[in-house]
């Protein structure tokens, strides 16, 4: 009998841990990402960074500033800058909701994840509302309920 594989969309999905503590998503798009080779085979392998990026509409083309995708290992003197801007890939109806959304003010364009879709890579980007220091405690108060309850729960159980 041989051993279970371990699942691979887990080691190649890269999470934005801050942007749910720091802002209100609102809406979610699925957008692609345009990468070199050696930026792809960083992602493979998990080396890659969101959690100070954020999108930013330039000419009417969205792209992704500050996004740190280690260099390839294995890589030549053609490897890729880690913090360069990449362009992101939307549709046009999309782009333009995104713009008219960050025009109004109040609302940024923040990264939640990169992951492989078969063979492509795509980010979740969402638009977002920053939290307020107040709006971070109400969310500490209610996740230390849910836990005390919880807790309770399994005790009983048990």
């Amino acid at each position: 009998m041989s051993a279970q594989k371990k699942d691979p969309a887990r080691y190649t999905e890269i999470r934005n841990s801050k942007a749910l503590r720091d802002y209100f998503v609102d809406e979610r798009f699925e957008a692609g990402i345009q990468l070199r080779g050696t930026e792809v085979k960083s992602i493979r392998a998990g080396k890659a960074q969101i959690t100070d990026a954020f999108g930013r509409v330039e000419k009417g083309e969205l792209w992704l500033h500050n996004a740190h995708i280690e260099q390839y290992a294995f890589g030549n003197i053609n490897n890729h800058d880690a913090r360069r801007v990449r362009k992101l890939l939307l549709h046009r109806h999309q782009i333009r909701k995104i713009t008219q959304a960050l025009a109004a003010g109040g609302r940024a364009l923040v990264p939640l994840r990169m992951y492989f879709k078969e063979a492509l890579v795509k980010v979740e980007v969402a638009l977002g509302t920053g939290k307020k220091l107040f709006d971070k405690r109400d969310d500490l108060k209610k996740k230390a309920e849910l836990s005390e309850v919880r807790k309770d729960l399994k005790f009983r159980r048990g």
